[in-house]
């Protein structure tokens, strides 16, 4: 069943290129967003992030993020995230995906006022569908 409304940019933000092939290929079967970025680690990310500050097309509607990355993981990308310019932060919405069970890392993650929602991988049509409904 495909969602109706297209996001723009969605933007992945992963180590694990299996996982990220996953997400990509459900993006696109259910043709949730029109463009898919994918970043293999939250430094890349954070740069990207501030290369395409002013370029709103570019920015992403909706951040995937996992927790688990080396260097750059979830918890400091949020928290670069927060210095960001307030445009970036009232564009890009930060949902969290992850295969984290550890209660405190979720509760941690939901309590970041820029993150709307955390999944568990893989990522599913269904989980889309009720991202749908919240955005």
């Amino acid at each position: 069943m495909a969602i109706q409304e297209k996001l723009g940019l969605v933007m992945l933000i992963d180590d694990n290129d299996t996982d990220n092939f996953i997400s990509k290929r459900i993006i696109e079967l259910t043709g949730f967003a029109q463009r898919i970025e994918i970043r293999n680690s939250g430094k890349s990310a954070l740069e990207y992030l501030t290369e395409n500050e002013h370029n709103l097309d570019n920015l992403p509607d909706l951040v995937f993020l996992d927790i688990n990355m080396p260097i750059v993981d979830g918890f400091i990308f949020l928290y670069e995230f927060d210095k960001m310019s307030e445009q970036i932060r009232q564009k890009c919405k930060i949902v969290v995906l992850s295969s984290s069970d550890n209660k405190r890392d979720i509760d941690r993650m939901l309590e970041n006022q820029n993150v709307i929602k955390f999944l568990t991988k893989p990522l599913s049509s269904e989980a889309l569908q009720v991202l749908r409904e919240v955005l």
